[in-house]
């Protein structure tokens, strides 16, 4: 056994005894929720006794969240050769996390960029255009949705905005924190996961610059605490049991939360409507790299999952950072609440870490992996970094395992 083997096997070891006591670089370019009836998922619907007699207690549901989707001119070619030069096929990309996401009761993406028409043409970076294709692999891997609000997400206008969101209607895709009308942008993404209605709501720090399309002052939602708030208490208000808010933030290539993240997720986390919390969990992208989950008033905050597809990254100094290529899989377990009036409860609380293989063009469940091929150094040295950031915050001592 290697020695990086017996850290991450001591350190494994002690994140379980901990569980058990607390019960946009572009490739070879080194610059650099629409409204809807709910959607039902796999959970059987059935119930259980409650504390009253003949009540009955809702199931509960499994989570699955993910990182940023980037495709850049390498992830396109992939894409285009797994089709055999036709069109362009992003199901393989996606067939090794596939038995993760499409095991959950609802499961849901980052979509950093924005589509072009079928036959393109198409960018990376700094501009991104991608095959509109990529939302199918999205919906055969068993994602349910979305979010699509980030810098990138008005690289092509209104035009790339509203194709996007077209495409995800047609692929059968939910979204959030993008929109093509008023009504469209007021709407929380809604979905029927196991016994409870949940709510996605998703926002940006910024969009590069690039200002609203004329006449769309919503199309792309901003991070400001006190509209977050207000949507999250808008959200309850319509029903939902359960409230996920997407954060596109951070600082990029930094494993550590800025003081952004942490002032604005205490915030967040502290808000309270009645005695209940406003939001249930926090799932952060944007700084292309692994960065910590911590539990924040009661609240899991997921600071950064990284980057879930992406082609060959470059950091700020130019190098090649195989971190780019590092993300998470956020694996959460939602029960009933244990009385009237009461937040739906996180009794579980996982991350798989997963890999862009950029030879291969496929994202590695990297614990599914290992189990498989225990000799393949690359997998070890990529599981090992990503735990490091994701426990760096002490997660492992609220209670946060490696999942497979």
């Amino acid at each position: 056994m290697t020695m990086r083997t017996r850290r991450a096997a001591a350190l494994l070891s002690a994140l379980l005894l901990s569980a058990a006591a607390a019960g946009c670089s572009a490739d070879g370019d080194p610059a650099a929720g629409h409204p809807g009836a709910d959607t039902v998922r796999r959970t059987p619907g059935h119930t259980q006794p409650s504390g009253a007699p003949g009540t009955p207690t809702p199931p509960g549901f499994t989570l699955v969240a993910s990182g940023d989707v980037l495709p850049h001119t390498s992830v396109i070619n992939h894409a285009r050769a797994d089709a055999s030069g036709e069109g362009y096929d992003f199901r393989p990309m996606f067939s090794l996390v596939k038995p993760v996401v499409s095991a959950a009761d609802l499961a849901l993406c980052h979509m950093e960029t924005v589509y072009g028409d079928e036959d393109g043409p198409f960018s990376g970076y700094p501009a991104f255009v991608s095959p509109p294709q990529v939302a199918e692999g999205l919906k055969d891997a068993g994602y349910d949705g979305c979010s699509t609000a980030s810098n990138h997400t008005l690289d092509d206008g209104a035009d790339g905005l509203r194709r996007t969101l077209e495409r995800f209607d047609r692929a059968g895709l939910k979204h959030a924190g993008s929109a093509r009308t008023a009504a469209e942008a007021a709407a929380p993404a809604l979905y029927r996961a196991g016994g409870a209605r949940v709510a996605h709501l998703a926002y940006t720090y910024g969009t590069n610059g690039a200002a609203m399309p004329e006449g769309m002052p919503w199309a792309v939602a901003l991070m400001a605490q006190d509209k977050i708030v207000a949507d999250a208490r808008a959200a309850r208000r319509a029903g939902a049991d359960v409230v996920l808010v997407s954060l596109h933030w951070g600082t990029e290539w930094q494993t550590a939360p800025n003081e952004q993240q942490l002032t604005l997720g205490r915030a967040l986390t502290a808000s309270a409507s009645g005695g209940r919390p406003d939001i249930d969990l926090i799932l952060g992208t944007h700084a292309h790299i692994p960065q910590a989950y911590e539990k924040v008033n009661g609240t899991w905050i997921v600071y950064g999952m990284g980057d879930q597809v992406a082609g060959t990254m470059f950091n700020h100094s130019g190098d090649f950072d195989p971190r780019g290529n590092y993300g998470s899989l956020a694996r959460f377990r939602f029960e009933p609440p244990a009385g009237a009036g009461q937040r739906w409860r996180v009794t579980r609380a996982e991350f798989i870490p997963q890999w862009m293989d950029l030879d291969a063009g496929r994202v590695v469940n990297l614990p599914a992996g290992l189990a498989a091929d225990p000799d393949r150094g690359d997998y070890e040295t990529a599981q090992d970094a990503i735990t490091e950031a994701v426990l760096s915050r002490g997660a492992g001592k609220q209670g946060l395992t490696m999942g497979r």
